[in-house]
């Protein structure tokens, strides 16, 4: 029974990694590219940016997942999203991250590989990394709102920092579910890892246009 369910949660993480990698990158512009005028245009606005693009929300469910292998694991993404925060703060200061795109492909790749370790890191080290990457992903989501005024920018960044924690929220019990259901042990996370570890590795090519 362990083995059948142990094989379907390796076929359904392959079955997303297939989806996922199909998925073009875009540029993540909820609103075709049009500067949100109202709060429910910047909280709209928000909450899609994280999951519209394809490479910020393997990174949060990543997250998410990785908060399940340590005790108050949920400061990971705690810190992701405050970062993510500060980020989309030096964006409209007109502060410059370079290759920030290349950059948030790497985390992907960088966070399936955490995952997927036998041993991950001591959680201040993860909440570390997960600030860093969270700078460059929130300077990334700082694009879509520059130039906009108070009220949609502080709608967008309350509509992005929800459903950022709302995915991580629900790929922690997704794994956590996951993890008592097949095994009892963190092996069934790091087949996810595995399939995040694709999925960054596909974007950092696309990053560099090979």
């Amino acid at each position: 029974m362990l083995k059948l369910s142990s094989l379907r949660l390796r076929v359904g993480l392959a079955g997303l990694a297939a989806v996922l990698l199909a998925t073009p990158v875009s540029a993540h512009h909820a609103m075709g590219g049009r500067i949100p005028s109202n709060f429910l245009e910047g909280f709209l606005s928000g909450l899609a940016h994280p999951v519209i693009g394809i490479d910020h929300l393997a990174f949060v469910v990543a997250v998410g997942l990785l908060a399940v292998t340590k005790r108050q694991g949920i400061w990971i993404p705690i810190a992701f999203v405050l970062a993510a925060l500060g980020g989309t703060g030096l964006h409209l200061m007109g502060a410059n991250l370079p290759a920030s795109e290349f950059l948030i492909a790497a985390s992907v790749l960088g966070f399936g590989i955490l995952l997927a370790l036998p041993q991950s890191p001591r959680l201040a080290v993860m909440i570390g990394l997960g600030a860093i990457a969270g700078m460059f992903h929130g300077y990334a989501y700082g694009e879509a709102i520059v130039g906009a005024e108070v009220t949609p920018l502080l709608s967008y960044l309350i509509g992005f920092t929800a459903i950022q924690l709302g995915i991580a929220l629900l790929a922690a019990k997704v794994g956590r579910v996951a993890t008592n259901l097949v095994d009892r042990t963190p092996q069934s996370l790091r087949y996810a890892g595995f399939t995040i570890c694709g999925l960054g590795a596909a974007f950092m090519v696309s990053r560099l246009g090979l």
